[in-house]
């Protein structure tokens, strides 16, 4: 029997970390995917984890795993696919590796990706956004951090791992201010920030007083916050808000939201798709389209172009010269 353990950590190992150079959030995606399967198989076949050998990690056994995913952990179809993208990277990696095992690994490789619904997405109004920008309390320390850390969510799009690495060094405040990420896929981007939120930016570096390789955005202890802590003080803002501004009680507001809200805003603008998928660091244009399916407002006005059902044709004309004066004026 072919021994799984020495395979999957080839694969972390020399594949993904030293052939791909994966980004730390894919490596961890992938683990947490393994770890659950793992701790599947081991169930199913009585084994510990590094016991188990290739051959009992067939299709049955992966397809069985992804079902356990919906129904005892309730993931959606998109975490459900996420999982299996995961373990087809891993067989795909083990192909030219073990021949041997060809027809399992091309029967695990055959297992298909689940069909999803594709919900509209969510984002917020100018009177949201408005209310949950009041709510920090810039009287403290802590709320100046999180106020400014919102607006820049709003402004540019920035992905919550953005946020969180972002550094002293990575904002650039001079006639042309922006500031540095790094994106999925490693790609560095620059992204523009707006006079005031300049000014803002300043000021609050100045009051921190940090070395360029410190956090914008620390946590107490002075270390950057996490992704958890982002969403947290999000919800609490959120929650305070909704005294001003009830609508939020309806709503789901995750820092995607704020990205989401972002994009919006800018196509309402009349920004260009293309310039869109720049700002936020998009692969595809077609990534925008999204945005442009919940955007009600553009639609409206598509439609208002257009002769309402039933009008009659044609151009107005006066049926008198006096009127057709008036007319021209």
């Amino acid at each position: 029997m072919t021994p799984l353990a020495p395979l999957l950590e080839a694969f972390f190992t020399d594949r993904l970390r030293r052939q791909l150079s994966a980004s730390p959030n894919t490596v961890a995606a992938y683990r947490d995917t393994f770890r659950l399967l793992l701790h599947f198989a081991q169930d199913q076949v009585g084994r510990g984890a590094s016991a188990l050998a290739l051959s009992e990690l067939d299709a049955p056994l992966i397809g069985a795993f992804l079902s356990r995913l919906e129904t005892a952990r309730r993931n959606a179809a998109r975490t459900r696919n996420a999982r299996l993208a995961a373990i087809r990277s891993f067989f795909r990696f083990l192909a030219p590796r073990e021949p041997a095992h060809a027809a399992l690994i091309q029967r695990v490789l055959a297992i298909p990706q689940k069909r999803c619904d594709r919900r509209v997405v969510n984002f917020l109004t100018r009177p949201e956004v408005d209310a949950v920008l009041a709510s920090p309390d810039q009287t403290r320390w802590m709320g100046r951090r999180d106020h400014l850390l919102l607006v820049l969510a709003l402004e540019t799009g920035l992905r919550v791992s953005e946020l969180v690495r972002l550094r002293v060094g990575d904002v650039v405040l001079g006639a042309s201010s922006y500031v540095r990420c790094e994106g999925k896929g490693r790609k560095e981007r620059m992204t523009p920030l707006t006079r005031r939120t300049a000014a803002r930016m300043r000021w609050w570096l100045q009051e921190r007083k940090a070395a360029p390789t410190e956090p914008v955005f620390p946590a107490r202890h002075g270390g950057p916050l996490s992704r958890d802590a982002v969403e947290r003080l999000l919800t609490k803002h959120t929650a305070a808000a909704t005294a001003t501004c009830p609508a939020l009680k309806h709503k789901t507001v995750s820092p995607h939201v704020l990205r989401h809200t972002t994009a919006v805003n800018l196509l309402q603008a009349g920004v260009d798709r293309a310039v869109i998928a720049l700002i936020l660091g998009h692969e595809s244009v077609e990534t925008t389209q999204m945005y442009l399916d919940a955007d009600l407002a553009t639609k409206e006005r598509a439609l208002a172009l257009t002769a309402p059902v039933g009008a009659p044709q044609g151009r107005f004309r006066p049926s008198d010269t006096l009127l057709a004066f008036l007319q021209a004026l």
